[in-house]
């Protein structure tokens, strides 16, 4: 794989640096939109630290997020998502990747748009399913009929998400390309003196 700062001009990752400033870079979307792949790169290019929010949430529970959903539910589930995002957008900079459902959570949106600038990394139903649909992990598509599970939550979900700060599409390309519209998203972006 070409290192992204081969890919990426210094002057887009400059701007796009300060334009964000020392706040975090939150992405939010669907499971399967990439927010934790896109992350990682775009963290690497921006040289900040990289979390996923779920493995946050794994690491101080001691359970998997479907262990999590299965004993206690989605209710409890998301409280402690809540907290784990309140904990975690305290410092920065650094790029965030969050679980599908957490910008839903209004509690858990407060806390995010405080914290942070948000990018939507908004996918087709078609995209998303090539990138879920091989995968036993997602506890909210284990139902008679996954696809349709998933066009219910997009239904449901993409309004909100909308409320992020900019939207990025994220499509079946080279992730480095997403990278790109991530990093020049955020150079447009006005830069908070």
């Amino acid at each position: 794989m070409i290192g992204l700062m081969e890919t990426s001009s210094p002057e887009l990752v400059q701007k796009a640096r300060m334009a964000l400033g020392k706040r975090n870079l939150v992405l939010v979307g669907l499971m399967g939109a990439g927010k934790s792949a896109i992350g990682r790169l775009v963290a690497q290019a921006l040289s900040v630290p990289f979390i996923d929010s779920d493995h946050e949430i794994e690491r101080v529970s001691r359970m998997s997020i479907s262990d999590l959903f299965a004993a206690y539910g989605e209710e409890e589930f998301r409280a402690l998502e809540a907290r784990v995002m309140k904990r975690l957008l305290k410092t920065g900079p650094r790029v965030v990747s969050t679980g599908g459902g957490a910008f839903i959570n209004e509690r858990t949106r407060r806390h995010i748009k405080r914290g942070g600038l948000t990018v939507w990394l908004k996918a087709d139903l078609d995209v998303l399913w090539e990138r879920v649909n091989k995968r036993d992990s997602r506890p909210l598509l284990k139902t008679e009929n996954p696809k349709q599970t998933l066009e219910n939550l997009m239904n449901a979900r993409y309004p909100i998400y909308a409320e992020a700060d900019l939207t990025v599409h994220s499509r079946d390309v080279k992730k480095e390309m997403v990278v790109e519209d991530v990093l020049a998203a955020i150079a447009a972006w006005p830069i908070k003196k």
